[in-house]
């Protein structure tokens, strides 16, 4: 892989969880599908080599942690860390663009009111939200 010129988060960011499988992995694992034999089922069109290389890669970058529940033979399931969870802000945002602009099956919703969500930039500074037409990426 060729050095950048600027180092952008988006990039590094894409470096890490870039491809398909990769976020599906993670959509899926939010979803309540931790095991390895549900999550073969839930990704659609992944083969098992792929799936296997994906969740070694999630494991190895810290998104996500094996578990084993049997040792005989030995089985495991997979959980999100901290640093995985965080990139369900990433999906949710996946989501809420897929909603308003593409045909879906699934939706964003509050588990305890089975609301509708939408996700929203926040100043950690300010303590307000700032609305869409006033997020830049700038240079750090």
């Amino acid at each position: 892989m060729s050095r950048r010129t600027v180092r952008c988060p988006v990039a590094a960011t894409l470096d890490v969880v870039g491809d398909r499988w990769t976020l599906l992995i993670i959509r899926d694992i939010l979803r309540g599908h931790s095991r390895y034999s549900q999550l073969r089922r839930s990704v659609e069109g992944v083969t098992t080599s792929l799936l296997s290389d994906r969740l070694k890669l999630l494991e190895r970058e810290g998104i996500l942690e094996r578990s084993f529940y049997s040792q005989h033979p030995p089985r495991a399931e997979y959980l999100l860390t901290a640093k995985g969870h965080a990139l369900g802000m990433v999906v949710g945002a996946l989501a809420s663009w897929g909603e308003r602009y593409t045909e879906h099956d699934l939706t964003l919703v509050d588990k305890e009111c089975g609301h509708g969500l939408s996700l929203v930039y926040h100043c950690d500074t300010c303590g307000r939200a700032s609305p869409r037409s006033r997020v830049r990426i700038v240079e750090a």
